[in-house]
């Protein structure tokens, strides 16, 4: 009963964590000694949801006392639509005159790279994990499982491809080739988008675009970052080009304590909060780095 108790707790703290750790925030700023700033928005999980990136970046487009954004990335991808919706909203920043730096952390792969590509400049590290360019959909089967417990699963639909991906049943030639033009599709949306953002030929980006890593060195060699280098040189750029005179002064959203911090710690808290990020369904297509 204890056990059961416990873990009912676990869950309760977990539910609250992943539901509401983005809407108690508060900003700090630091360095630097003038009013004016670079704003830095960090994607540093799984992307699922678009709404949190966009509300940032929007704030920090409408605040006249910034003159730049540094995107700091550190996720592996995910979700096709939220990557593409936080690609547009870059974009929007651009167009308003804000320039946006992209700075990446220890992995900035698919759906994370996607929005890099909306940037003014993108600043890696060297040991940075980038790349894995591509499209990739999971479809389980349990037929052989079901069928040694004796459980049959009985579909019926309106169309012959309306139930492509039941797990209770293996799939057909025909339902893999149409995924298959499906998937083709979106790919080659994402190398449009990489071709416009780098200035590269289509064919080059598809030479570079199997799906493979790529350490921030091995991207800057092959132009898909602009140069190399930490935080703090991206936001030094960002200065720059925000016309921003000596050190900029920094600001970022940063997350008050929770009850959950001081029972176990920050780190492990964040740690609860990638898991029940990376429980939650990313679609059936991801821009999402797989390991």
């Amino acid at each position: 009963m204890a056990f059961l108790v416990m873990a009912l707790a676990f869950f309760l703290l977990v539910t609250a964590v992943t539901t509401d750790a983005s809407s108690d925030t508060v900003e700090e700023t630091y360095g630097g000694s003038g009013s004016e700033r670079v704003a830095i928005v960090e994607i540093a999980a799984p992307i699922v949801d678009a709404e949190d990136v966009i509300r940032q970046l929007r704030k920090y487009r409408a605040r006249s006392s910034v003159k730049a954004v540094v995107l700091r990335l550190d996720s592996p991808g995910g979700g096709v639509v939220p990557s593409h919706e936080i690609y547009e909203e870059v974009r929007r920043m651009r167009n308003y005159g804000k320039p946006v730096v992209v700075s990446m952390g220890s992995v900035a792969a698919s759906g994370a790279y996607y929005i890099a590509c909306a940037a003014d400049v993108i600043v890696a590290n060297p040991g940075t994990i980038t790349g894995s360019i591509g499209v990739i959909s999971e479809f389980a089967n349990f037929q052989s499982l079901l069928e040694k417990i004796g459980i049959e699963s009985t579909t019926i639909t309106s169309g012959e491809f309306k139930d492509t991906g039941n797990p209770t049943r293996h799939m057909r030639p025909e339902e893999r080739a149409y995924l298959q033009r499906t998937i083709d599709n979106v790919y080659e949306q994402f190398v449009d988008i990489v071709a416009r953002g780098r200035g590269m030929e289509a064919d080059s980006v598809r030479n570079l675009a199997d799906g493979r890593i790529y350490t921030g060195e091995q991207a800057y060699g092959n132009g898909l970052v602009d140069t190399l280098g930490t935080l703090y040189t991206a936001i030094r750029i960002a200065g720059n080009l925000g016309k921003i005179k000596g050190e900029p002064r920094v600001m970022r959203e940063k997350e008050q304590e929770t009850l959950l911090d001081l029972l176990v710690g920050t780190r492990a808290r964040h740690s609860i909060e990638q898991m029940g990020t990376q429980m939650q369904p990313g679609g059936p297509l991801e821009y999402r780095m797989h390991y």
